[in-house]
């Protein structure tokens, strides 16, 4: 099979299309001939060095995919060959083909197709583990999204308005926050000339936080969340380590919490999956929750794919179309 990884750690072009072996499905596995992937930050991260994979993942990037069964591992109920289906990986998904634990696999939703159905894994399962299976977000209470145009960000925001919430979100241009605004955010946020933390007082304080910054933005989320508020962590584009004020912490009672999804243990992931299945799928079949795909790219132009992502000029998903 084709695949793509990146032997030398480097920029977009030390991503490398070549030959390797056709996976086979051990017991609970099935493998999927990938019809398409989609790109996340977490490549260009493992791309740089940066974001190896868990201990016996494929050094194959990519963390989701679409395609069709094709064989089918000991044990395995429910999945039969030639089921179209998605799934959560710890790699491999830059590839024509991938074994995947039967738990990470997910049907489908009605009325998505094959290519576009590639970018939702990763963000339904990054957005529903980690904003209400972890925060709890409930109805009536306000969400704050850094970043709310792009994969994860448009999701959360369209998930947290469907089940009844209060959405604010940072976006850095004017077609990002109008974008924001359109998809059911109540306000979207300049963050290159407004403060968020003076937005979020004006509503009483967030209840929820969904950050992808990290470091550079520790102190002033804990500033703007509710009295028993709770800042989940997923990302550090804005640095690793930052100073804690406890005493505010305290004194709004509120937490904070630092999350992966890529290392989970596997009965974890199966969790999870079945419970976005459960869940979001539903709100996807209605229209309700939509995956915005920016460009479809061919596999061949990888590197182009992760320039893209790269230069963060895109609005919600890149997909690498592998299969037909």
């Amino acid at each position: 099979m084709r695949a793509v990884t990146a032997p030398e750690p480097g920029g977009p072009d030390a991503l490398v299309v070549s030959e390797h072996p056709d996976p086979t499905a051990g017991p609970g596995e099935v493998v999927i001939d990938v019809v398409a992937t989609a790109v996340n930050r977490a490549d260009t991260l493992q791309r740089q060095g940066f974001y190896p994979p868990p201990k016996g993942a494929s050094d194959v990037l990519g963390l989701e995919c679409s395609g069709r069964i094709s064989e089918v591992g000991a044990g395995v109920e429910g999945f039969a060959v030639g089921d179209e289906v998605c799934a959560l990986l710890a790699g491999g998904g830059y590839a024509e083909k991938v074994a995947v634990p039967a738990g990470q696999v997910m049907p489908v939703p009605s009325g998505i197709d094959l290519v576009t159905a590639a970018a939702i894994p990763e963000v339904a399962c990054t957005v529903w583990s980690n904003v209400f299976m972890v925060a709890h977000l409930g109805p009536d209470e306000t969400l704050l999204v850094h970043g709310g145009a792009g994969g994860i960000g448009n999701v959360a925001i369209q998930l947290a308005k469907a089940l009844g919430a209060r959405v604010l979100t940072t976006a850095g241009t004017a077609e990002k926050r109008a974008f924001c605004e359109s998809i059911g955010a109540d306000r979207a946020i300049d963050y290159h000339e407004e403060d968020f933390v003076a937005v979020a007082k004006e509503e009483g304080g967030v209840d929820v936080i969904l950050d992808n910054m990290g470091a550079s933005y520790l102190d002033r989320n804990v500033s703007a969340l509710a009295t028993e508020g709770r800042l989940v962590v997923i990302g550090m584009q804005g640095g690793s380590k930052g100073e804690l004020d406890l005493g505010k912490l305290l004194s709004k009672r509120g937490a904070v919490i630092a999350t992966s999804l890529r290392a989970r243990p596997t009965e974890e992931k199966a969790a999870i999956c079945a419970a976005v299945v459960e869940h979001v799928w539903p709100l996807v079949s209605e229209g309700k929750v939509r995956t915005t795909v920016h460009e479809t790219v061919p596999l061949d132009e990888v590197a182009r794919a992760h320039e893209l992502m790269g230069s963060g000029s895109h609005t919600g998903k890149i997909v690498l179309q592998i299969g037909s």
